[in-house]
């Protein structure tokens, strides 16, 4: 792969997680937001990536965390049968789950990976964590006035 390719792509991941600090969030933050990938599939119709992250891709867990840790990731290859021409994406040694390159920096930055860790061993701090992160996505640029209720109208 030429060199301009993955320093482009490494550009990216980096503008990506540059621009989430960016809105105030946190290396611990980042790394609960991005546990919701536990839930759900990637489509190529939709994004180009194929796959999803966890064999309960119906239940949110600190599976997706437990499996970044444990199995064994390496570049896909192959999709039913034929060479893969979707972009950049890694899968298990079954090849039926799948990890984003952003998925990979969690274990390689060695401040994501301890969070990682804490998220494998401790399902609830995860879950609290999340919660708290989640909170103030839906809460970003929303301001609250501290002197009036919400229900005044007058």
């Amino acid at each position: 792969m030429p060199h301009s390719i993955i320093l482009y792509r490494l550009y990216n991941i980096f503008k990506t997680f540059h621009n989430i600090k960016g809105m105030g969030f946190n290396d611990n933050e980042i790394v609960a937001l991005l546990g919701a990938h536990a839930l759900g599939r990637c489509h190529t119709d939709r994004s180009g990536y194929w796959g999803p992250w966890t064999f309960a891709e119906n239940t949110f867990s600190n599976e997706y965390f437990r499996l970044l840790i444990e199995e064994r990731w390496s570049p896909k290859m192959t999709h039913n049968g034929k060479p893969w021409d979707g972009p950049d994406q890694y899968e298990d040694s079954t090849g039926k789950l799948m990890m984003l390159p952003s998925d990979m920096v969690l274990i390689q930055d060695p401040a994501f990976k301890k969070v990682v860790e804490l998220y494998v061993k401790d399902e609830d701090v995860f879950f609290k964590d999340f919660a708290s992160a989640f909170a103030k996505l839906l809460e970003l640029g929303v301001s609250f006035p501290a002197t009036k209720a919400w229900y005044q109208f007058w």
